[in-house]
Formats: structure tokens, C-alpha cells, sequence
């Protein structure tokens, strides 16, 4: 009988394993002939390079995702929100089999929440998709939000052009929970989904108004027979509230369907609605303008990103910049006028 593998006389995991493969280093074609093969584990990997802080790991990052910029562009972005306990997992599990079965690639990127303590995610999805992640024209990617607002990963956007490339041309973006903030999911998908479920309290209130302005479908969720009544009332009152709200879309009427993920039930109208919306905005010119307007979005982002990095590099901008954020955070002056005065004497020090 063989003696079990060990590493410094710890039985040799599959943890280990990860940590292996994790420290390999891949060049950028390497990793650019993976993503385009279908290489899931180079198409993970390339998706970790994007998201890494690290100085070196930018460098790479940014001549990869310019290297595949003319392989993106070419799939249906399909955000997902909805309360907590609305089923979006399940949802996006079953309409991601379905959207295979006719003849899709679908890659999932959903979202995890980040402690506000550790900075730590649970990163579960893949135990919760089971059923999807054992499809050959499926990618699951789960990643941390780090408390990114809008219940999306800073390098969402990113990550979507690698699953681009890869060829799957059916993204579903599934995020934490919903709120105020978690509309900015509009800014990277090409439609917008909004799960509901029946039973909490007054139907409207649970729903900001920022959300419906935003939405492109609803679907409320989790439909029995016994809740149908119930189900069917909701629907008419969240129909009344759109209708005092000015279309997002011109000639697209946000339709408001019942079904029953868990039952594969209602999961083909809202294929065929996000179909039809889709058509309507490359028909309008839409969708190409609303990508060119996403994309503006990202640059204004990342030189945000990039300048607050500049100033923190610095020593003595670093000093200034604790400084300041110290006077903010104990409230000496108002943080606006704080980062105002860090930023005119970072500029003057250039």
C-alpha cells in the first residue's frame, strides 16, 4: 500500500493543489492561446491576473486584455439582482442550462460578498450551481465585491472581456442583493433583471425607485399554485408603478413575468423577452451606444483608479494623503474639501 503524499508532513490536498497551480506563472500568449482554446483553468487563471493588485500582475493584465480586445464585444451581458432569498442562483443555474441547451455558451460571473471586517468571500457559487458547472459550455467565476459599490467586482468589466474571448456569448452577472447602489450593475450589462418574490410586505416598498427606472425585466420568482393569486396581484401593482415611470427603452414595455426557477417554469418567456430586447436595441442603434457610454464609464474609472495609486506610490504624498483622510474620517473638515486640498497638492507637486 503506498504512503499518502505529503507536504512538510501535512497529507497533500486539493488545497494544495490550488496553490500549486496558482504559483506557476503563465506568459501572455500562453495564457491568450488558453483563454481562446477553451482552457477553463488559463481562463480562471488570466481572470485572477485581472484582478490582482499587484504592480507586476497590472503590467501583464493590461497587455493581455489588449491583446484580446479584437477577440470581446460579441455576447448578450445579462445583469441579475433581486432581494436576498429571491433565488437568483437558482435562476441563473436553470436559465443557464437553458440558454445552453439552445446552443449558448454561458459564463456566470457571480458575485460575492466581502466581509467588512476581513475583507474575506464566502466564494460558493460553484457548490451552489452544481448542475450548471458540470456543463462543458459553462464557466462559473465567482469574485469578492471587496465592498465595490454596486455589488459588482471592481474588474467585472474586465473579466467579461476574457469570458468574451473564450467564445461565450451569453454573460450572466449575478450580484449581492440589491439597494440604491445596486443599479450601477446597468453600467456594464446590456439588460438589466430584476427577480422578485411575492411575500414581503407592501410589494412596492421593497423596490427603490432608482431600480425600476433602471430595469429592463422582472421576474417575480418562487410561484405556487397556492401564492399564484397573490402572485398575479403583484404583478399588477408593479405593472401600475411603471407606468409612471419614463421608459428606459423607446417602444419596449417592461414586461413583468411569474414562474418558478426551481420548476423550469417561466424561464423560457424571460429567454425570449431578453431576445426580443436585445433585437430592438442593435435595431434602434441602442446597444451600440449604450456600450460606447459603458466603456467611457470604465476609462473615467480606472483613471481614478489609477491616479489615487500615482499619489499613494509617492512618500511624502502618501504622508498627505493619511493625513488628510484622518482629518475626513474625524470629521476637522468636511472630506470634500479634504480631498480636495490632498488633490491641488499633489498637482502642485507634480
Amino acid at each position: 500500500m503506498h504512503s499518502p503524499l505529503t507536504i512538510h508532513g501535512s497529507p497533500f490536498t486539493f488545497s494544495h493543489l490550488i496553490i500549486i497551480f496558482e504559483s506557476m506563472k503563465f506568459s501572455t500568449e500562453e495564457l491568450i492561446q488558453g483563454i481562446q482554446s477553451g482552457n477553463k483553468r488559463l481562463i480562471a487563471k488570466a481572470i485572477t491576473l485581472v484582478e490582482s493588485k499587484k504592480a507586476e500582475h497590472r503590467i501583464q493584465a493590461e497587455e493581455l486584455l489588449k491583446k484580446i480586445m479584437p477577440l470581446t464585444g460579441n455576447s448578450i451581458r445579462v445583469g441579475v439582482t433581486g432581494v436576498p432569498g429571491a433565488g437568483k442562483s437558482t435562476f441563473i443555474e436553470n436559465f443557464g442550462r437553458l440558454a445552453i441547451s439552445n446552443g449558448r455558451k454561458v459564463a456566470v460571473l457571480a458575485i460575492d460578498p466581502s466581509s467588512a471586517v476581513n475583507k474575506g468571500s464566502i466564494l460558493g457559487d460553484k457548490t451552489r450551481m452544481e448542475e450548471l458547472a458540470k456543463e462543458e459550455n459553462a464557466f462559473i467565476r465567482p469574485s469578492p465585491s471587496s465592498g465595490f459599490l454596486g455589488g459588482v467586482a471592481n474588474t467585472t468589466f474586465e473579466t467579461m472581456m476574457i469570458c468574451e474571448a473564450a467564445g461565450y456569448d451569453y454573460i450572466l452577472i449575478e450580484t449581492v442583493g440589491v439597494g440604491q447602489s445596486e443599479v450601477l450593475v446597468a453600467d456594464i450589462t446590456d439588460i438589466f433583471l430584476f427577480l422578485k418574490i411575492i411575500g414581503g410586505g407592501d410589494e412596492l416598498q421593497g423596490i427603490k425607485r432608482g431600480i425600476m427606472e433602471m430595469v429592463d425585466v422582472i421576474f417575480i420568482n418562487k410561484v405556487e399554485q397556492d401564492n399564484l393569486p397573490k402572485a398575479k396581484n403583484t404583478r399588477l401593482e408593479l405593472k401600475r408603478a411603471l407606468d409612471f415611470i419614463p421608459p428606459k427603452e423607446k417602444d419596449w414595455k417592461v414586461p413583468v413575468l411569474l414562474g418558478s426557477a426551481l420548476h423550469n417554469e417561466g424561464l423560457g418567456d424571460v429567454y425570449q423577452k431578453i431576445d426580443e430586447f436585445i433585437r430592438l436595441k442593435k435595431k434602434t442603434g441602442r446597444f451600440e451606444k449604450v456600450r460606447t457610454q459603458q466603456a467611457e464609464k470604465r476609462f473615467d474609472y480606472w483613471v481614478q483608479e489609477y491616479i489615487l495609486a500615482m499619489m499613494k506610490r509617492n512618500n511624502s504624498m502618501e504622508e498627505a494623503y493619511i493625513q488628510h483622510k484622518k482629518n475626513a474620517s474625524a470629521m476637522v473638515s468636511n472630506p470634500s474639501t479634504e480631498a480636495k486640498l490632498f488633490v491641488e497638492k499633489f498637482l502642485k507637486d507634480s
